[in-house]
This record gives C-alpha cells, sequence and structure tokens, in this order.
C-alpha cells in the first residue's frame, strides 16, 4: 500500500509540512506497513517556498533586502533547486504580514524587495525563476521590482518616480536596461483578475491591503495609466487574466520580465515530482483548512484531484472543516473527506487543538479505508 501525503497549509495553525508529517505519524500507528511519501502543496501563496523546499529538496538561500516600505530591511531570501531553478515568494519580502495595521497603504508599499530577491536569484545562477505572488502588501504594478532589476520609471521631468502605488499616473517614460539578462520566469498565480477593471488588482484587492474606497479609485487610474503606456511603449498587453495578481506584479512581470502566468499548484506538482508518485499510488491524501467549493478552482485540492484522477489514484481530503455534501465530493471523484473539526465543536477549540484534532481524522481514515488491506 502506497500512500502520498500532499496537503496544502492549514491556513493560520499548521504549515504544509507539519500538516503532511501529523497524517504520516497518524497513518503509521494504524497501517505500519504502508510506505508513506510526504509531498508538501501550495498554490503559490504563502509558506510556496517552504513546501517546495521540502517536497523537491531544496534549499534557503537567505538575503536581507528592502521590505513593502521604503524605510523597512527584510530577512527574506528565496528557495534553491538542483536544477537552478529559484523559487522567490514576494511575501517574504513585500507581504503583508510583515506590516502593521498603521503601515498597511497601497499608496506607500511597493514589490522594491521582490526584485532585489529576483536580481539575487539571477546573480546565484538562476536559470529560472518561479514566482510565488500570494499575500502581497501592494498594489505597484510590479514597477518596484522592475526597478530593482534597473528598468528607469520616469516621470515628465525624467526623473525616477518614488516608490509605491501613488506614483503611477506619475509615469512618463519605460526605459529598459541596457543589460538585462533574464532567464525565463513563471508567476505562480491562482487567480484570473486582469490588471484594471471591475475584477482587477486596485478594486478587488486593495481594500485587503489597506486602501480607502478614494485610494482604490487612485490605484485603478494609475493602474490603467501604466497599462496603456506599456502597450504603447513596450508592445505589450498586460491587462489580461492573471496581471492583477498581487498587487498586479504578475502584469509587472510580464512587461518587464518576459514572464508567464502559469498555474501554481500545477507547476509545483511538477517540480516536486507529484505525478510520477501518483502514477503508483493507491491513494493520495490532501487537505486544507476549509475543504469548500473555492477548493475545487486553482486551489491545491482540484490540482491534486485533478492529477488522481488522471493516475486512478484514490483521493481523500483531510480538512478543518468540510462543508462540501458527502453525494457532492464522491460524484467528482473523491472518495473520502473527513473534517476535523465536529458539528458541536468551537471554532477556537478546533484551532487551539488542531494538531490532535488532524492526528484523529487522519486514523479515522485510515481505521475506516486501510485497515481491510492487512
Amino acid at each position: 500500500m502506497k500512500i502520498v501525503i500532499a496537503t496544502d497549509s492549514f491556513k493560520g495553525t499548521l504549515k504544509a509540512y507539519e500538516a503532511c508529517e501529523i497524517i504520516a505519524k497518524a497513518i503509521a500507528e494504524i497501517a505500519p506497513d504502508a510506505q508513506l511519501f510526504i509531498k508538501p502543496m501550495a498554490d503559490g501563496g504563502e509558506g510556496t517556498a517552504v513546501a517546495m523546499i521540502k517536497a523537491a529538496n531544496g534549499r534557503w538561500i537567505p538575503k536581507t533586502v528592502m521590505g513593502p516600505v521604503p524605510d523597512m530591511q527584510v530577512e527574506a531570501g528565496f528557495a534553491w533547486f538542483d536544477d537552478k531553478t529559484a523559487l522567490v515568494e514576494m511575501a517574504s519580502a513585500s507581504g503583508l504580514e510583515l506590516l502593521s495595521s498603521e503601515q498597511m497603504n497601497p499608496l506607500k508599499t511597493t514589490t522594491y524587495g521582490t526584485g532585489e530577491l529576483i536580481k539575487a536569484a539571477l546573480e546565484y545562477g538562476g536559470r529560472k525563476i518561479l514566482l510565488a505572488v500570494g499575500g502581497s502588501a501592494t498594489v505597484d504594478g510590479g514597477l518596484g521590482a522592475a526597478m530593482a532589476l534597473g528598468w528607469e520609471i520616469l516621470d515628465s521631468q525624467d526623473s525616477p518616480i518614488p516608490l509605491g502605488g501613488a506614483a503611477l499616473e506619475k509615469i512618463k517614460k519605460i526605459v529598459k536596461p541596457e543589460n538585462l539578462n533574464l532567464v525565463p520566469v513563471e508567476v505562480l498565480c491562482d487567480c484570473d483578475n486582469p490588471l484594471c477593471g471591475e475584477n482587477g488588482a486596485a478594486k478587488v484587492y486593495g481594500p485587503q491591503k489597506g486602501a480607502t474606497e478614494k485610494m482604490v479609485e487612485q490605484l485603478e487610474k494609475g493602474l490603467a495609466h501604466l497599462a496603456r503606456l506599456v502597450s504603447k511603449q513596450l508592445g505589450r498587453d498586460i491587462n489580461v487574466p492573471g496581471a492583477g495578481a498581487a498587487g498586479g506584479l504578475a502584469g509587472g512581470a510580464i512587461a518587464f520580465m518576459n514572464a508567464d502566468v502559469v498555474s501554481g499548484i500545477e507547476t509545483i506538482m511538477a517540480h516536486s515530482n507529484l505525478f510520477a508518485e501518483l502514477e503508483s499510488a493507491d491513494w493520495v491524501i490532501t487537505g486544507e483548512g476549509s475543504f469548500d467549493s473555492q477548493s475545487l478552482y486553482g486551489k491545491v485540492v482540484s490540482g491534486i484531484l485533478k492529477s488522481a484522477l488522471q493516475s486512478h489514484t484514490r483521493l481523500a481530503v483531510l480538512a478543518g472543516q468540510v462543508n462540501i455534501s458527502q453525494q457532492e465530493y464522491e460524484k467528482i471523484g473523491i472518495t473520502a473527506a473527513i473534517s476535523c473539526k465536529d458539528e458541536n465543536m468551537s471554532l477556537d477549540y478546533a484551532l487551539e487543538n488542531n494538531r490532535e484534532l488532524l492526528r484523529s481524522a487522519a486514523q479515522r481514515f485510515a481505521k475506516q479505508y486501510l485497515c481491510d488491506c492487512y
């Protein structure tokens, strides 16, 4: 019996690799002869670098860079793999969790530190950059990152614009660096929001980053202005699906790094060799904090499900809460879905006892579905 354990993080409580290890130990107690393979997963959001390092035998290369605001320095870094691929998790340099509530202001926050990480990864010898864009504090269209890579973003006086989203409307000229030697860049993204418009970066995600209604309108005008200039001066359309991720960093990566926007979970599964493991697996176990209808669109569970169906591997979901009916999840090909939280249990209690509850859920799964095999 071969079982692959490939969960997402349980947001706010357990990292992906922690959840995987708890499940593996619990199953081993019930089914000691099972072969267990741990492959922590992520979809491009926070925790992607750690999950990838654990799943694909990478290592962390530390780097001190600018934080989400220009006067902040943070200890960040990038994940490095033997094939000379580097994974830059923008949240480590330009993430919302690095700021206090008083510091949250997308007119002032910048992706400059993320650009510094990309530059450092290139200087380290990176032949491919994976850019994980979840958890951003910014709505600067990726201009900060571009400036860190040497692009000149100039105003009407041919002076560099200030960092932050407020300066978007001031751009008049974009000058490409003379010696820009980029490798392939892939933006890992689980959303299809365009750069501008009602579903764009400013209007959908701006308020989450501290933008008032007035700020949202200013940022929307700035991003639209950036899109027009990039189209006119660089000949690139950046108001495309996915470009609005991370406050437009994805769009900036398309414009200034010739990046492709790709599925985060599918890229991570491929890089961690999950597909090959599933070919010979009897079960794959995935999970997350809340298993609901959103889980089926661009998230870890949806990616694992797609692969499990292709490899004819039975799939179980262990989640903090299961908010999909048995009829619904069985219809789409999921064999089992087990909740850590009972109906009568308070959320506070569930969060405080997350490890023991996940262990219990894993053991219930093993007793119900694996014991007959021994």
